[in-house]
């Protein structure tokens, strides 16, 4: 027998001899027992031996010891260790952090220790890491312990009364059993020794408002300000501060902070209102609170002495010797607070503020700002009702968003319909979905979110009181320093400085450096402060906010498509400072960023004395929106800059516009729509003499009309609009011209003339090398694989597919998910059929929401022949029907004639009935294309 064998039954021995010694009552023994059966544990489980038989007995052996290991601990706490255990459950959890037990253990010696904080926190951290790793929330007996600890329940103290079991956790005993004078020294309350109100602790003055009987959530915050209470002061008192916007729960969290921190200041808890944002009233001065604060303390009256630096003396002088809590609420500024902060190091101050208080050296913030989602959720169920809550979920979670998740507003809302019982959830929702109205209907009493905030905004210094109604006019969900100056008509300096103020105020968020936010209900705010959108002066920050844009886009698009033809719209570039455009990711990441508020701009309208503008600023928009695969918007903004043009009545900039509404219209699928704006764009160029306009329109044609599946006119447009090119400006109009011998490229093929295909496509590659340009190379020599392969030269067609790949870095996913497929089949063709699965595989891959239908559909088409080929009929028609139902949303003729004859050949091999359906529907649209079988993709 092996030694692991001897040490298992030895083990077992142990775990046996530990179990009797419960049973008969003698904890110590049981404890010593398991001590000694964990030390024959040297390491892992017959480590080194193979097999998963092996493994999974290894598992069970390895479970066995952690449940002797929690066991210990479980014994240890019930014999009144706690400290000591600390450093090896740490250990432990490391090595198994999803362990609830053994975090229970912890979190118990933690509290036990005298370590609240740090157990609320641990309990804070394990339920974050569930909620990660496996969606759930902790146990209920891990979350009985922590609601135990917030409460200081009784049943947490020694362990005397308590039995010990091996098997299972401690049973709780009643509270007067386990601790007898533990409930008579708790605090007491109104009917819950959970939320005392005002009251005496141990005869020390305590006056403490009451805490809020439902408080809810903050479990981070609550846990955070904890441990900065606790931290060593060093010399001074222990000064934490809260900050946060009005009506985020401030001075809830910090009294219930004061009343979890009570039994450790023995000498008593003050409380002062600074009265710094109270409706009605001034700030009060600190020699007023001092003389209050010192009559708490019981100093004689006519021992206070009237001067200010008399009463600080003896303020600090009374505190000497004493542990005092102090909660100094709603602070306008340092200079209310700075004479209350005692000398003596043994006393906290909690400091409430709206504004970060930098004046207060050495100060710990904490920064509090709107509730959690799921924290949203909880408080309204608490103070609504479960029950209602249940009843109406979704409209609920629609509440919480519409109120910011601001607990202000959250119970202003929830007051509303509990005095009018009759309203539902929901309704009160669609009364608050009309923003002019949300104020207003966020109020109870002469409690409301616009009263609180006022007097954030009344302790704003005039400047900066104009520079928040205007900064709600900001289009964008977040503003940037350049915007904010234009906006502002001031230096980029400045106007960072008035965002940090604003900052400071928390009247703006900011998630991450440079980039600032309204809170909803603030916005809805600062603009019911003057006319809102529709007055004079919202029109002129539009009008500066159309000048900053349009002359940043302009350099955006300057840097990110220099083949792009130049325009000149009077772009005032040198009107305002704009953000450094050096590097084509960074400025790509500034589009992206503030896209949304470009597009809220040209929505609104209002712009009738700066047509041209509009019309820069939505041809620039439109370049970034095509290049990211975002259609819809793109069409959009395409159409704001056609309004603008048709009221300039500028023929050459009408047609544009509407070339640039065809490309978006072909981009959605919606090819006849595209044919009319190309139309109409080629009359206006004809009318106006505008050669290139009219070489561009030409060119939209012949695309649209190739996807439209009307081939003849797809190549006369086309190569009407070659013929055009050939005696223009190629540098100027080099990415146009590439772009239509793409297009008669692929319309050859389609007619089945793969040499005049071919010939078109070398011209494009010799014009995109000359002037290269995003994909245009790569898109040729794509095209020419498949002229390539429609000729039956394999091996040139793999070099062309190779060539197009080793240019992928100039290209975008659109362009590189063809080539992969074209690639999959020439290397199938050639009989690599490992290469051609990780092509295919990689081309799968790179589709997204961002890939317009048609590539989609003519890249599962392709995909579809190597099955096919192969003999996979099954997959081969899953591709076609996929490519097929794309194809026909938009009716894309080409590849529905494609994807329905590759469905006749699969489902003629599987023997399935509707085989000769789609063959006569597939020959109905080749002949109606004008399509012949030379132009079919064949295997």
């Amino acid at each position: 027998m092996g030694d692991e064998q001897l040490d298992l039954l030895e083990f077992n021995g142990h775990m046996q001899q530990a179990r009797r010694a419960v049973a008969v009552g003698q904890p110590q023994e049981a404890a010593d027992q398991l001590r000694a059966a964990l030390t024959l544990w040297r390491g892992p489980v017959m480590s080194g031996a193979g097999g998963s038989v092996v493994e999974a007995a290894g598992a069970v052996l390895e479970e066995r010891r952690l449940g002797a290991a929690e066991q210990l601990f479980e014994l240890r706490l019930a014999l009144g260790e706690a400290g000591e255990l600390i450093g090896d459950l740490r250990t432990l959890i490391a090595q198994h952090p999803l362990r609830e037990s053994l975090r229970g253990h912890l979190i118990l010696a933690l509290y036990r220790s005298g370590r609240q904080a740090e157990a609320l926190a641990e309990y804070a951290k394990v339920r974050e890491l569930l909620v990660e790793e496996l969606g759930i929330d902790p146990s209920a007996q891990l979350t009985k312990l922590y609601e135990d600890i917030l409460r200081a329940s009784p049943e947490l103290a020694g362990p005397a009364a308590r039995p010990v079991s091996v098997a299972g956790p401690p049973a709780p005993q009643p509270p007067e059993a386990a601790a007898p004078d533990a409930r008579r020294s708790a605090p007491s309350g109104a009917g819950s020794d959970r939320f005392p109100t005002l009251a005496s602790l141990h005869g020390a003055p305590c006056t403490l408002p009451p805490g809020i009987p439902d408080f809810t959530g903050r479990e981070r915050e609550l846990a955070e300000v904890l441990e900065a209470c606790r931290q060593d002061a060093g010399e001074g008192p222990r000064v934490v501060a809260i900050d946060g916007m009005g009506g985020c729960g401030k001075t809830s969290l910090a009294v219930r902070t004061a009343y979890q921190l009570a039994e450790e200041y023995p000498d008593g808890q003050l409380y002062a209102d600074l009265r710094g944002f109270t409706p009605g009233e001034k700030p009060q001065r600190p020699a007023a609170t001092l003389g209050g604060l010192l009559r708490t303390l019981g100093v004689p009256a006519d021992s206070i002495p009237d001067d200010e630096a008399g009463l600080i003396g003896l303020w600090r002088a009374t505190l000497t010797g004493r542990r005092l809590l102090l909660l100094f609420d709603n602070a306008l500024d340092a200079g209310q607070v700075l004479p209350l902060l005692p000398s003596a190091t043994e006393c906290l101050v909690l400091v409430t503020s709206r504004a970060r208080l930098l004046d207060l050296d050495g100060a710990d913030w904490i920064s509090l700002g709107v509730m959690e989602p799921g924290e949203s959720r909880v408080m309204l169920g608490e103070i609504l009702g479960d029950s209602r809550v249940a009843r109406e979920p979704e409209a609920a979670a629609e509440l919480a968003d519409l109120c910011g998740h601001l607990p202000l507003a959250l119970r202003l809302a929830v007051a509303r319909l509990r005095n009018r019982p009759r309203w539902t959830v929901r309704y009160l929702v669609e009364r608050l979905e009309d923003e002019t109205r949300r104020l207003d209907e966020l109020s109870a009493g002469e409690r409301s979110v616009a009263a609180t905030l006022s007097l954030s905004y009344k302790a704003l210094e005039p400047e900066l009181q104009a520079a928040f109604c205007l900064l709600g006019l900001h289009p964008g969900a977040e503003v940037d320093v350049y915007s904010a100056a234009a906006l502002l008509e001031t230096g980029v300096r400045d106007a960072e400085d008035m965002l940090e103020d604003l900052l400071d105020m928390h009247l703006l968020v900011q998630n991450e450096p440079g980039r600032y936010a309204f809170h909803d209900l603030v916005r809805t705010y600062a603009l019911s402060l003057g006319e809102g959108r529709g007055g004079r002066e919202a029109r002129e920050a539009d009008g500066r906010l159309l000048g900053y844009y349009t002359a940043a886009t302009e350099a955006a698009c300057t840097l990110l498509f220099p083949s792009r033809r130049r325009m000149d719209v009077d772009a005032p570039g040198t009107a305002y400072a704009l953000p450094p455009m050096r590097r084509e990711d960074r400025t790509l990441e500034w589009f992206d960023r503030e896209s949304s508020g470009i597009q809220t701009l040209l929505a609104r309208g209002g712009h009738e004395e700066s047509p041209r503008l509009v019309f820069a600023l939505a041809r620039n928009a439109s370049f970034h929106l095509n290049l990211r695969g975002r259609f819809a918007e793109f069409e959009a903004v395409c159409r704001a800059g056609l309004i603008a043009t048709r009221s300039m009545g500028d023929p050459l900039l009408i047609c544009r516009a509407l070339n640039n509404l065809g490309v978006a219209c072909w981009r959605l699928g919606r090819f006849t729509e595209a044919v009319e704006a190309g139309e109409e764009a080629l009359d206006w160029a004809r009318k106006a003499g505008g050669l290139d306009d009219e070489a561009v329109s030409l060119g939209l044609l012949g695309l649209a009309h190739y996807a439209m599946g009307n081939l003849a006119s797809a190549y006369d447009y086309t190569t009407q609009a070659v013929r055009a090119f050939q005696t223009r400006d190629v540098k100027r109009l080099a990415q146009q011209q590439a772009e239509d011998l793409n297009t008669l490229g692929t319309v050859c093929l389609a007619l089945g003339r793969h040499d005049e295909a071919a010939d078109a496509l070398h011209r494009a590659i010799e014009i995109s090398r000359m002037h290269p340009h995003s994909g245009g190379e790569v898109t040729a020599w794509t095209s020419m694989a498949l002229a390539q392969i429609g000729k039956g030269e394999f091996e040139a067609a793999h070099d062309s597919v190779t060539r197009a790949w080793a240019l992928s870095a100039t290209a975008v996913e659109e362009h590189l998910v063809l080539t992969l497929a074209v690639w999959s089949d020439v290397s199938d063709r050639l009989g690599d059929t490992r290469r051609a699965q990780e092509q295919e595989d990689r081309a799968l891959e790179l589709i997204s929401h961002r890939t317009s239908p048609q590539r989609r559909s003519r890249v599962d088409n392709i995909l579809a022949l190597r099955h096919a080929r192969n003999g996979r009929h099954e997959e081969a028609l899953r591709l076609h029907e996929r490519a097929l139902a794309c194809a026909e949303v938009m009716e894309y003729r080409v590849e529905m004639a494609h994807a329905l004859e590759g469905m006749a050949a699969a489902a003629g091999h599987l023997g399935l009935p509707a085989a000769a359906q789609y063959r006569e529907r597939a020959e109905m649209l080749f002949e109606t294309m004008g399509m012949p079988p030379e132009g079919r993709r064949t295997l």
